[in-house]
């Protein structure tokens, strides 16, 4: 549909439209509602922590360490100011005490995973690969969340 088609539809009570041109798996990566039998199932984008620390890469390490270690956690996700992800503070970032910039400190372009991607599905890779978690962007690299380790469908 076109975007004049859209904004038309919406004139005319349909609420929301979406303008939407690439494929049905990109609109169920970008976190958008599912239907039929995969929507019963927990998706990686469902079960993500949207509440995962974030902070910019001008912010003060110092600061973002003391703040990420008040919540909890043991790493910050390096966003920009429309949460797309840059990079990852990982736990040995975290925990560290040296004078390093966040920019400094980060591990650029961290793997992510798409919202679509099903739960057990993610915990498997994440059990294969021996990691702690696993970061959910949208495909254009929009942080969704963390799944953690222990999360279970």
């Amino acid at each position: 549909m076109s975007p004049r088609a859209a904004w038309r539809l919406e004139t005319l009570g349909f609420d929301p439209v979406y303008d939407y041109e690439a494929g049905k798996a990109d609109w169920a990566a970008a976190g958008l509602p599912r239907e039929g039998r995969v929507a019963s199932e927990t998706s990686a984008g469902e079960a993500a922590d949207a509440d995962v620390p974030t902070c910019t890469i001008d912010e003060d390490l110092a600061a973002v360490r003391e703040r990420v270690r008040a919540g909890g956690w043991d790493q910050c996700i390096v966003v920009n100011d429309e949460r797309i992800v840059l990079g990852r503070l990982g736990r040995a970032a975290i925990a560290g005490a040296d004078q390093r910039s966040v920019e400094e400190a980060m591990s650029s372009g961290p793997s992510t995973v798409r919202p679509n991607l099903l739960l057990s599905e993610l915990q498997q890779r994440i059990e294969r690969q021996n990691l702690h978690s696993a970061l959910v962007t949208t495909s254009d690299g929009r942080l969704v969340g963390v799944v953690l380790r222990d999360t279970r469908p």
